[in-house]
C-alpha cells in the first residue's frame, strides 16, 4: 500500500487531509515540524510528501536534500502565497507539483491517483526490460546502443511521477513517441495522450484549440468547443515546438500552471486541469530565454525534469537496428522478402543523418520502391537536403560586415521561399530581429509581427526537420 507523509502545523489540515488520503487507500504519517518530518524520512521513503512551505523550524522545501535519490518520491508543496516567484523556487528545488491555499480537493485527490502502487511500477518495467531484450523496443521506442539504455533509465525513473518534462532534441529523433512512451509508464497511461505541435497551428487558433472557446465568442464560433486542456484531464499533454508558441500565449499557459484552472475564450469561468505537462523543442531552450521566444518563468515551469535525446549518428549500431526493423515493415506491408546487401548496411553507417530516424525510415522506404529483391547501394545515401553550388553566395573582398550580413539575410530569404520564420530559424536570429534588420535595408519602419507570420509563410505543416547551413564563399580572405 502506498505512503504518503503529511507534514503540516495546523491540526484542522492534517485532520481533512489524513481522512481524504486514507480514502484513497493510501497509508498516512504527519509531522509538525522539519524535525519530525526529517526523523521520519530516516526510517522510511513515502510514494508522496505533501509539505507547507511555511513550519515553524524552517522551510518545507529543506526536506527535498533529506530524501533518498534511490527511491522515486513525489514532493508536493503546499503555500498560502502564490506568487510565481515561489512556485519557480519550489519547482527548481525538485517539488513535482504545487497547491495554493485553501487547498483544491480535486485536483489533491488527481494528485493522489497518479501515485503508483509500487508493484504496479516493478511488473511494467521487468515488462518493458524483457521486451528491450527481446525486440529492442521500450514502450513506443526503438533502439539497444547505450545513450538508448540511458534515456530508456530516465522514462522509467520520471514516468511515475508528476513532473513535468521537457524533451530536447534534434527534429526526427522521435520526441512524440518518447512523450507517448512516458506517458504508457504513468498513472495517466489509462487516461488521454494528447499532441499538440505548437508551430503547426495558426497563432489566431491557438488559444481556442488550447483551451476552447464558447459559442459566439468569436466570428465562426458557431458551437462550444472543448480544447486540449479540457479533453487531457487526467491525462498528458504533450507540446511539440514549444517555443514557437506566443508570448502571450506563454503567460495563459504559466497561468494555468500556476492555479491548475483555465478559462475557455470567450467566458471567465475557470475549469479546473489536471494535466501533466510534456513539452519538446529542438531548440536550445536557454537561448530561446535569452532572446526572448520563450519566457524564463515558463521554461523554468516546463524544464522540471530535462530530457536530451541523441541523434541519430550518436546511437552506433542503432542505424542497421532501426534500418532493418523499417525493411520488415515494408516487407510485411507489400508481402515481399526484400533485403539489404552489405554495400548497403555500409552505405547507412557511412551518412550523418541530419534528419534522424525520420530521415531514415524516408531513405528506406524509397530505397524499397526502387528495388526488387536486394537493396544495393554503393554510397552513402544523398541527403534531401543536399546543397547544390546555386545556395553559395561570394562576396568581394573589402565588403563591410553590414553589406555582407544584409547580403546573406536578402539571400537566405529568398532561398526559404521568402518565409521569415523559416528563415530566421537557419540564419539562427529571432524572427524580430530579422524583421528590424528588413526594415533597416528597407529604410522604413521595423515591423513587430503579430503572430511571427508573413503572407508567404504556411502553418499547415511543421518546418522541415533539417536546415543546411549556408557558406560564405570569398576569393582569400575571411570576412569576419
Amino acid at each position: 500500500m502506498p505512503q504518503v507523509l503529511l507534514v503540516d502545523d495546523d491540526p484542522e489540515t492534517v485532520a481533512w487531509i489524513t481522512e481524504l488520503v486514507r480514502s484513497e487507500g493510501f497509508t498516512i504519517a504527519s509531522a509538525s515540524s522539519l524535525r519530525a518530518a526529517r526523523a521520519h524520512l530516516s526510517r522510511s521513503a513515502p510514494d508522496l510528501l505533501i509539505t507547507d512551505l511555511t513550519l515553524p523550524d524552517g522551510q518545507g522545501i529543506e526536506l527535498l536534500a533529506d530524501l533518498d535519490p534511490g527511491n522515486v518520491t513525489d514532493v508536493v508543496v503546499v503555500t498560502g502565497n502564490a506568487s510565481i516567484e515561489t512556485a519557480i523556487g519550489a519547482l527548481r528545488a525538485g517539488a513535482a507539483d504545487y497547491l495554493i491555499k485553501p487547498i483544491d480537493v480535486e485536483r489533491l485527490r488527481g494528485i493522489l491517483l497518479r501515485i503508483p502502487r509500487p508493484e504496479e511500477v516493478r511488473r511494467e518495467i521487468v515488462e518493458l526490460r524483457d521486451e528491450l531484450r527481446r525486440l529492442g523496443r521500450f514502450g513506443q521506442t526503438l533502439g539497444r546502443s547505450p545513450p538508448m539504455h540511458r534515456l530508456y533509465d530516465q522514462f522509467a525513473r520520471v514516468a511515475p511521477t508528476s513532473a513535468n518534462v521537457l524533451l530536447i532534441g534534434e527534429s526526427g529523433v522521435g520526441k512524440e513517441l518518447a512523450a507517448q512512451t512516458i506517458h504508457d509508464l504513468s498513472r495517466r497511461k489509462a487516461q488521454p495522450f494528447l499532441p499538440v505541435n505548437c508551430g503547426a497551428i495558426s497563432p489566431q487558433l491557438i488559444e481556442s484549440e488550447l483551451f476552447g472557446h464558447e459559442k459566439g465568442s468569436f466570428t465562426g464560433a458557431d458551437r462550444q468547443h472543448r480544447g486540449f486542456f479540457e479533453r487531457a484531464h487526467r491525462g498528458t499533454l504533450f507540446l511539440d515546438e514549444v517555443t514557437e508558441m506566443r508570448p502571450e500565449l506563454q503567460v495563459k499557459l504559466l497561468r494555468v500552471l500556476e492555479t491548475g484552472t483555465f478559462m475557455r475564450v470567450g467566458t471567465n469561468e475557470p475549469i479546473a486541469a489536471d494535466v501533466r505537462l510534456i513539452a519538446a523543442t529542438n531548440r536550445s531552450p536557454e537561448k530561446a530565454v535569452a532572446d526572448g521566444t520563450l519566457r524564463e518563468d515558463l521554461y523554468h515551469r516546463l524544464n522540471v525534469f530535462p530530457i536530451h535525446l541523441p541523434p541519430l549518428r550518436e546511437r552506433g549500431t542503432d542505424i542497421e537496428f532501426l534500418a532493418r526493423h523499417f525493411l520488415d515493415q515494408f516487407n510485411a506491408e507489400e508481402h515481399t522478402h526484400k533485403r539489404f546487401s552489405p554495400a548497403a548496411i555500409a552505405s547507412l553507417y557511412a551518412h550523418s543523418w541530419p534528419g534522424n530516424v525520420r530521415e531514415l525510415k524516408n531513405y528506406v522506404q524509397r530505397l524499397f520502391i526502387m528495388s526488387d529483391e536486394i537493396l544495393d547501394v554503393g554510397a552513402p545515401p544523398e541527403s534531401p537536403f543536399h546543397e547544390p553550388e546555386s545556395s553559395l553566395l561570394t562576396v568581394r573582398i573589402g565588403s563591410t560586415l553590414e553589406e555582407v550580413n544584409r547580403r546573406l539575410i536578402e539571400a537566405t530569404l529568398a532561398e526559404c521561399g521568402n518565409v521569415k520564420r523559416v528563415a530566421a530559424e537557419v540564419l539562427g536570429i529571432s524572427l524580430k530581429t530579422l524583421y528590424n534588420r528588413l526594415a533597416v535595408y528597407q529604410g522604413g519602419k521595423a515591423e513587430t509581427p503579430d503572430d511571427g507570420l508573413d503572407s508567404g509563410d504556411s502553418l499547415e505543416k511543421p518546418p522541415p526537420p533539417h536546415r543546411p547551413e549556408r557558406r560564405l564563399a570569398t576569393s582569400n580572405t575571411d570576412t569576419r
